[in-house]
C-alpha cells in the first residue's frame, strides 16, 4: 500500500493525538480532522490490514513501527517548514497551513537542504525579519 497525502495526514494526526492524549480512538481522529466516523473507520481498517496501526479490543489505536516512521517524517517536515516560514515573516496560521501542503510534496533532498539551512541560520533569519 502506497501511502498518499491523506494517509500521511491520518498517521501524523494519530501521532499528534497520542502525544496530546496518550490514547487515540477513531472518534478522536474524526473530531481532529473534521471527517465522518465512517470515513475514519474505513481508513483505519486499511491501515490495520497494511500494518501501519494496531487497534486493541477497546478500539484504542497505536502506530506500528512502520506507521510511526511515516508519522514522524511528516511531523518533522510540518514543524520545520512552519518554523522556517514563520522565521521569514509568515504569520503562524498561514505558516502551518502552507506547511501542511508542502510537507507532502517536497523531495527528501530538498527538505534536508531546507532543514540544514534553517537550523544553521535560525537566529540570523529571525533577526532579519523581526
Amino acid at each position: 500500500m502506497k501511502i498518499l497525502e491523506a494517509g500521511e495526514n491520518y498517521l501524523e494526526t494519530i501521532y499528534i493525538l497520542s502525544k496530546r492524549n496518550k490514547t487515540v480512538r477513531s472518534i478522536d481522529i474524526a473530531n481532529e480532522m473534521n471527517y465522518s466516523k465512517p470515513t475514519i473507520s474505513v481508513a483505519m481498517k486499511q491501515f490495520r490490514e497494511n500494518g501501519y496501526i494496531k487497534m486493541d479490543d477497546n478500539g484504542y489505536i497505536t502506530l506500528t513501527d512502520k506507521g510511526l516512521e511515516i508519522a514522524l517524517r511528516i511531523y518533522e517536515r510540518h514543524q520545520i517548514i512552519a518554523e522556517f516560514l514563520m522565521a521569514i515573516g509568515v504569520d503562524e496560521e498561514t505558516a502551518f497551513d502552507d506547511s501542511c501542503k508542502m510537507e507532502h510534496h517536497i523531495s527528501q533532498k530538498s527538505f534536508e537542504c531546507l532543514k540544514s539551512f534553517y537550523l544553521n541560520n535560525k537566529e540570523k533569519i529571525a533577526s532579519q525579519h523581526n
